[in-house]
């Protein structure tokens, strides 16, 4: 009896060992070098987006409901962001809210285009600052882009409000796109940030 149990808990544990190394395949596997991601984000976000529904403005902290851009809220005709590749393929170029007081531009390229080791972003925003951001490679899947704020400039180590982290995930087969727009002040976490849903048109 007790070879027995023995023998069941060592082929236990090899079954778990095993699903375990394929779990740990498969995130390796999942990983991008920052080439591969601006390739992804060029394909995929390369669209006109319309402001999803109020109702599916789940997990926000109401940005969606400016004065400036309430208007847009589920009207599918009405563009909330839209991307396009400008430079000859080297830099993908976001407009956030255009045509309205809050419209902003976001612009995403490769340190050498050439020898992309390194993605980086430069954030023109309301708040009337530039952010500098670096892709994080570690927290970035297919479809979930992360960038975190530069933190050898001075904007993002200082107390001055500004975006200071940028969130972009896509989901129902890459037609929706939740963009994450995180805000700091006094050097920690604001309360309130600029998310939005969106659905590409």
């Amino acid at each position: 009896m007790k070879s027995m149990l023995l023998v069941l808990v060592v082929v236990g544990a090899t079954i778990f060992t095993v699903v375990q190394a394929k779990e740990e395949l498969k995130k390796v596997e999942e990983k991008m070098t920052a080439m591969e991601v601006y390739e992804r984000m060029r394909f995929v976000l390369s669209d006109s987006w319309s402001l999803s529904a109020e109702e599916e403005q789940l997990d926000t902290t109401g940005a969606h409901k400016n004065q400036a851009i309430v208007h847009l809220v589920g009207d599918d005709k009405a563009v909330g962001t839209k991307y396009q590749v400008i430079g000859r393929g080297a830099t993908l170029e976001e407009v956030l809210l255009p045509n309205t007081k809050k419209s902003m531009v976001t612009m995403y390229h490769c340190d050498s285009y050439k020898n992309c080791t390194e993605l980086k972003a430069t954030h023109y925003c309301a708040k009337q600052n530039q952010p500098e951001f670096i892709l994080n490679l570690e927290e970035t899947t297919p479809n979930k882009f992360v960038f975190d704020c530069d933190m050898s400039t001075e904007l993002c180590n200082s107390e001055e409000d500004h975006i200071h982290k940028m969130i972009f995930e896509l989901s129902e087969e890459d037609s929706h796109l939740k963009a994450s727009y995180l805000a700091w002040k006094d050097k920690k976490i604001r309360k309130k940030h600029s998310i939005y849903h969106f659905d590409r048109m």
